[in-house]
């Protein structure tokens, strides 16, 4: 990690923390989700530069060293797209592979919808491309404890997380999230009560690992990443044809509790995404999880590699 080399950019009207390694005219450009940060694309920056790609990852604005918006509860997901594409202008790249998980999958898809000239491919985890609007994924059948459903509350999971330090809700939430199943609270609990507090950390995120996503937390707390995405979840839906003509890679974890939201299993499985997708290639990862680029990096590595290797003509 110590070749890894950090920035920070003037992107639109922020500066954005940007961390890279490598060099050469082919960029991989990774989107993070939550609760993650750049830190969560280690394992596959190392493994792109060594095969000659110039990898850079950022802090999404309002996550970790990044700075926060002026009016964070005006940013939407949109605003992650402009940024991608901003931050490209001001490192003078033309083009790009664009790599995303969890929100940051939704955001690389709005990039290869509304900027597909600045797109060499695409590639994601977990989360398939979903039709804007009135969407395929239906969240209405789960339980009101739905993990979701509570963050979008305005003010219960800044009370909920306010009880425990940063370095606690990070921990909690990998654990939560490496499991199988939907995160799911009952009526008379709080989303981080569905802890043990003696639980281990999973075998593949160390105590350091775990030091490190603090330390970022810290300094930019939870707010902007409880507005984007999960209460700007149902706005940016107003795309006109989205359709994704960049060639794309989908990686699953049959292990990730996504999977088990409504529909989604079967939307990857039938090959419905192909139709706002057409040019998509799915590979799974029999134990993977919702972290399966932590968990099995040499397994995601490989996939990203051969995958760069037959579209980065």
């Amino acid at each position: 990690m110590e070749k890894i080399q950090h920035t920070n950019v003037q992107v639109r009207e922020l500066k954005l923390h940007v961390a890279e390694i490598g060099s050469g005219p082919k960029v991989v450009l990774f989107f993070h989700g939550f609760p993650e940060i750049w830190y969560t694309w280690r394992h596959q920056m190392v493994a792109v530069a060594n095969k000659g790609y110039r990898a850079i990852a950022f802090d999404h604005r309002g996550y970790g060293l990044s700075e926060q918006p002026a009016e964070p509860e005006k940013a939407t997901l949109l605003d992650l797209v402009d940024d991608a594409v901003a931050l490209l202008d001001s490192l003078g790249i033309d083009k790009a592979f664009i790599v995303g998980k969890d929100f940051g999958a939704l955001s690389a898809y709005r990039v290869g919808v509304l900027h597909p000239e600045r797109v060499s491919a695409i590639i994601t985890l977990g989360t398939p491309f979903i039709q804007p609007g009135p969407s395929v994924v239906q969240n209405h059948p789960l339980p009101e404890g739905f993990y979701i459903s509570r963050w979008q509350e305005q003010g219960r999971a800044e009370a909920d997380f306010g009880r425990f330090d940063v370095k606690t809700v990070i921990r909690n939430i990998y654990i939560l999230f490496s499991k199988s199943e939907i995160p799911i609270a009952a009526a008379d609990q709080e989303i981080m009560d569905l802890i043990d507090p003696a639980t281990p950390l999973p075998p593949w995120f160390s105590e350091e690992d775990l030091s490190v996503y603090a330390s970022l937390y810290e300094k930019s707390g939870f707010c902007f990443a409880l507005q984007v995405p999960y209460r700007k979840l149902k706005v940016d839906r107003s795309l006109i044809d989205p359709k994704v003509s960049a060639p794309s890679l989908l990686i699953v974890g049959e292990k990730d509790y996504s999977l088990k939201m409504p529909g989604v299993n079967n939307y990857i499985r039938t090959g419905a995404m192909k139709h706002l997708v057409p040019d998509l290639d799915v590979k799974f990862i029999e134990e993977g999880t919702h972290f399966m680029h932590e968990q099995f990096p040499e397994q995601v590595n490989q996939l990203i590699i051969a995958f760069l290797g037959k579209h980065g003509a």
